[in-house]
């Protein structure tokens, strides 16, 4: 099933005041050409959609510096990532923080550092935790065992994805057929998200080992292409794939990812012009001062998006049949910038803010994991 226009939320009633600022690298501030008046659609909730509100965040750790990515062991401790300092945490339910390890190989700078972490679904009999970062010569995910104290050596499993100062995306992520999706950026390189031999501005499923899945439309990696900078990968009760996306002068997005597809980057952003099958429509698009969507995550028939320069926790209700309600902002402005959002085993969000990362303003605690409570 694909999503086309008819499918696609599209909010934008802010563009005319704010039509000054648009989404740089991560949602930093720069002038584009005037933008004109955007039109709202789909101001109903899709048929079947709820939207239960969340409860009041409370603090769970607190003097973080950019964390990046959370991940959950099967005892219910989560491994965080933190981009700038290269550092492997790991968080009790009851806020006790302590480090794994400084992670080997990773070269931080711009938007790059360690930045994805996922836990093998098989981890109970293998002990493999899984890392995106950023090397001397490309981004690359690698596999290590973890004993619950430090680290094994690495073993690069997914090498070649192109690097650069922004751009380069990160996300990584077990889906529901226990195969790994990895999400990548263009680096400002727009040619690559159209190439299909380049691993630059794509989505890629690859088995635990990093070979592609198979399956794979290409006989590669590749799983849908098109894409600028991929932050958040989330599945629902029915499988389906949705991934965030940063947009350029107008439109960030959230797309419903099918095998295959071409989302559209550089020649679209936000809605095609026209309609037509070429280039596959987001199923929801915001102005870039709203969102700058980083970390994703489903609970409750809701998609979670985690905002940077919007500075908010967006919920988008959605349908059985995986088309979106009316988004409903959270928490707007109350704790900065916010980057990685994940279902807990409990049924909670945890949530991290994003102060320490170059574009925002730290407050005393920052930066900070939040927990909300859903139901």
């Amino acid at each position: 099933m694909s999503i086309g226009r008819r499918g696609a939320v599209v909010l934008g009633a802010a563009a005319v005041v704010l039509a000054g600022c648009a989404s740089g690298p991560e949602g930093g501030a720069r002038t584009p050409p005037p933008l004109p008046t955007a039109t709202t659609g789909g101001g109903s909730p899709a048929p079947g959609t709820t939207a239960a509100a969340p409860g009041r965040p409370r603090t769970l750790a607190t003097g973080l510096r950019t964390p990046w990515a959370i991940a959950f062991l099967p005892d219910g401790d989560a491994l965080v990532t933190e981009r700038d300092t290269a550092r492997l945490l790991r968080v009790t339910p009851q806020g006790r923080v302590t480090p794994v390890g400084e992670v080997p190989g990773v070269r931080p700078g711009g938007e790059g550092g360690l930045m994805g972490v996922a836990v093998s679904p098989s981890y109970d009999r293998d002990r493999y935790v899984y890392l995106y970062f950023t090397a001397a010569d490309d981004n690359r995910v690698v596999r290590f065992r973890y004993d619950g104290r430090s680290l094994g050596e690495p073993r690069p499993i997914v090498t070649g994805i192109p690097k650069g100062s922004n751009h380069n995306g990160g996300r990584i992520a077990f889906g529901p057929d226990r195969l790994l999706y990895v999400a990548t950026g263009e680096v400002y390189r727009t040619e690559l998200a159209q190439d299909r031999g380049s691993l630059g501005g794509k989505i890629l499923r690859v088995t635990p080992d990093g070979r592609p899945a198979p399956g794979n439309p290409f006989s590669s990696p590749v799983w849908s292409y098109g894409h600028r900078n991929v932050q958040g990968l989330a599945w629902d009760e029915r499988r389906r794939l949705y991934a965030t996306e940063f947009g350029q002068d107008r439109f960030d997005e959230i797309n419903l990812i099918e095998r295959g597809r071409n989302y559209g980057w550089p020649r679209v952003e936000g809605v095609q012009a026209g309609g037509g099958d070429r280039y596959t429509d987001p199923l929801l698009t915001w102005t870039t001062d709203e969102a700058s969507p980083s970390g994703l995550a489903y609970a409750d028939g809701s998609l979670w998006a985690a905002g940077l320069r919007g500075k908010r926790l967006w919920q988008v209700p959605v349908g059985p049949d995986g088309r979106a309600g009316r988004p409903i902002a959270h928490y707007e402005g109350e704790y900065g910038r916010l980057r990685a959002v994940v279902r807990a085993p409990d049924g909670a969000l945890w949530l991290t803010t994003s102060n320490h990362d170059g574009r925002g303003t730290p407050a005393e605690e920052d930066d900070r994991i939040l927990v909300i409570p859903l139901g």
